[in-house]
């Protein structure tokens, strides 16, 4: 039953996101989907109406509908290889479903996915054009975490979800092991935890804007404590990968050697352990109660059931071992959702915004520049380690698509400078115009859409 909390802020969120000018239509679409637990939906003529989902269309349609000058791309920097590699494994996904499941209910299932998924994603790649739009996003996050910082609190102090009070979710928080797992608006501690944690390297980049410290240090703060207080190794673990990745800059120019040394350190691992390399996993147990052997063992069944899924994925998951339905890891999920070919889009998707964020690092014409660019590859590692522990399925989908988003839009103009050193025909005034804009400056004009 849709809450009338709900109902006046989603009518809120549908007239700012109609009255704004473009540049601002994300932020009514973030709080909403942030704020509102998925489970609120209107149902009409026997259809599930998700209310953030009806919100994303509409933002989708105002984005689409508005009328652009003809020199200014649909997308910042134009189509590119991260989104033919997103769109791929999302439609691939889909398609596999239909077929493995061959019923009315998994294609009305997929068109909800499909939904979720293109409608959302295409929605930030056009909203998120360039640095400043990038920050604005960020400072939003950081509001939003504070709320929900304090809402996980609550939780941990009263045994009382205030979100679980509008519907959709419990109103009373998972227990593990005599242990609260705040969760607030989300559908369970770990994607609420990984929400929070990948969001660290972030922050840190607010902290070089004058006027966004104090917006910063709290955004850090309640990060901090919404990952400590969902009581998961995952999250822990995710929150970490980020602060190793902010302090691995030192290493920034010896990538390569990086990457090198860590793949051929998993091979001798490999190599010389009893067990398979991935049961590593398993030693990890951060909070006295991590379900660490399950994510190894499900790797494990994954790989040893390899004639299973390829094809088109399986629904037979399940029969793999115990507890093997729950599929709590993005790159097992990709593979057992689409097969062979959505695990390698997958991939793709996170291999080509490593390479866009190198590369763009590299051609940076100043350690500002260079910097904001390192914390958006660090956000994207915490991320890589975190979809070994988690599914995207909730309201976190959206903080992944902002990041894709800010990354393609934020390394253009390292790219074309590099391919191209011809001065652009654009007279821009850079002592009005803000420090960071600069990484989206590109050869063609790009002008606020109103």
């Amino acid at each position: 039953m849709l809450h009338p909390a709900v109902l006046v802020l989603a009518l809120l969120a549908t007239v700012l996101i109609v009255a704004l000018p473009r540049r601002y239509v994300v932020l009514p679409v973030m709080v909403a989907t942030f704020l509102i637990p998925i489970g609120q939906e209107i149902y009409l003529a026997g259809v599930h109406l998700y209310i953030v989902r009806l919100l994303v269309l509409v933002a989708f349609i105002r984005a689409m509908a508005l009328r652009k000058p003809n020199h200014t791309l649909l997308y910042a920097g134009g189509w590119n290889s991260v989104d033919t590699a997103f769109v791929c494994y999302v439609v691939i996904s889909a398609v596999a479903t239909i077929v493995l499941y061959y019923n009315v209910e998994a294609v009305i299932n997929q068109v909800g996915y499909l939904w979720d998924y293109l409608f959302g994603y295409l929605l930030l790649r056009s909203l998120i054009r360039n640095a400043n739009d990038a920050v604005l996003v960020i400072k939003c996050f950081a509001g939003l975490m504070v709320i929900l910082g304090v809402a996980m609190l609550i939780e941990q102090i009263k045994v009382v979800n205030v979100f679980g009070l509008l519907g959709g979710i419990n109103a009373t928080p998972e227990l593990r092991d005599g242990k609260i797992r705040s969760q607030a608006v989300f559908q369970h501690p770990l994607t609420a935890g990984t929400f929070a944690s990948i969001a660290v390297p972030l922050f840190l980049i607010l902290w070089k804007e004058r006027d966004a410290k104090l917006l910063a240090s709290a955004g850090l703060v309640a990060s901090t404590v919404m990952t400590i207080t969902t009581q998961t190794s995952t999250c822990l673990l995710t929150y970490a990968a980020g602060i190793l990745a902010i302090f691995a800059w030192f290493l920034r120019k010896k990538m390569k050697m990086v990457r090198i040394t860590a793949v051929g350190t998993l091979v001798c691992l490999h190599l010389l352990m009893k067990a398979p390399v991935w049961f590593i996993i398993s030693r990890i147990d951060l909070t006295g109660s991590s379900s660490s052997y399950h994510r190894a063992e499900l790797i494990d069944q994954f790989v040893n059931h390899f004639g299973n899924w390829w094809l088109c994925g399986t629904k037979d998951s399940a029969k793999w071992g115990w507890s093997m339905w729950d599929v709590q890891n993005m790159y097992v999920s990709s593979g057992e959702t689409g097969g062979l070919a959505a695990l390698v889009a997958f991939v793709l998707v996170i291999s080509r915004c490593f390479s866009k964020v190198g590369r763009a690092r590299s051609t940076a014409r100043s350690t500002k520049q260079e910097w904001f660019l390192w914390l958006l590859g660090a956000a994207l590692f915490a991320n890589a380690v975190a979809f070994f522990g988690v599914n995207y399925f909730d309201q976190l989908r959206m903080a992944w698509f902002a990041l894709i988003s800010t990354i393609c839009a934020c390394t253009v103009s390292t790219q074309s400078h590099k391919r191209s050193s011809r001065p652009t025909n654009v007279s821009i005034n850079m002592k009005r115009l803000h420090p960071l804009h600069v990484i989206a400056k590109t050869t063609y004009t790009e002008r606020t859409i109103r």
